[in-house]
């Protein structure tokens, strides 16, 4: 793996990166904990249905805040892949075809989301409408944990590719690469033993702190010292 260089354009590149890596930040979160997570109950079908047709604008936000998410995570990945091409090309490639592939499954994955209110808003004579709505929604879950799954090996790939590149410090690349096994535990809990899933929630932590050290990291990039003004 070669050493990065510093130059104006990588720079460049990196700042903007940081910038797309912050809107993934912001509107996943936002999507997820404080837009959608408070409207649904998986235990309770009646109440969810209940709690998403007294808030159709807010749910209806969230799908569209996780679209912006997906598009801004692939024009995150292409970035990341020019940033790391120079130092190892076959990786850096790896690591941008990973995160696309999760970028597509989270994307589809919103049509899950989209049934659930199809189903709720348009309930009238159809039997067990919050129930297959809840399915739905549960379905939802799973899917982005599918897409987790990609997501770990990027993280994992990416955090090599930091911690190598001579760029930035070793630290953002250990990060990175312990918040991938994070997402490859946490999604494999999900779908192989759901009921040690809620106690590792919490790990999800050092994902959220790891990604947004990272992202402040590439948004402050400056510019190298010949430019400097």
């Amino acid at each position: 793996m070669t050493n990065l260089t510093l130059t104006p354009d990588l720079a460049r590149r990196a700042r903007l990166a940081g910038l797309f890596y912050l809107v993934i930040i912001i509107a996943g979160l936002g999507a997820e904990l404080g837009l959608r997570g408070p409207l649904i109950d998986l235990a309770d079908a009646d109440a969810t249905a209940a709690a998403i047709l007294a808030a159709p604008g807010q749910f209806r936000l969230a799908i569209a805040a996780d679209l912006v998410m997906a598009l801004c995570d692939a024009g995150l990945a292409i970035l990341l892949y020019l940033i790391f091409r120079a130092a190892a090309p076959g990786l850096a490639l790896s690591a941008m075809v990973f995160r696309l592939i999760q970028t597509v499954l989270i994307a589809a994955n919103l049509m899950a989301l989209q049934a659930a209110w199809l189903i709720l808003s348009g309930a009238d004579g159809l039997a067990d409408a919050h129930a297959l709505a809840l399915v739905s929604l549960d379905l939802h879950g799973h899917g982005y944990d599918l897409g987790l799954v990609f997501f770990g090996v990027n993280s994992v790939m990416m955090g090599l590719l930091v911690w190598r590149s001579g760029l930035f410090s070793k630290v953002f690349g250990a990060g990175l690469a312990i918040a991938g096994l994070v997402y490859l535990t946490g999604s494999g809990l999900r779908f192989f033993a759901p009921e040690w899933s809620a106690a590792f929630t919490p790990a999800y932590g050092v994902t959220i702190l790891a990604e947004t050290a990272f992202c402040l990291r590439l948004l402050l990039q400056r510019q190298p010292a010949q430019e400097a003004v």
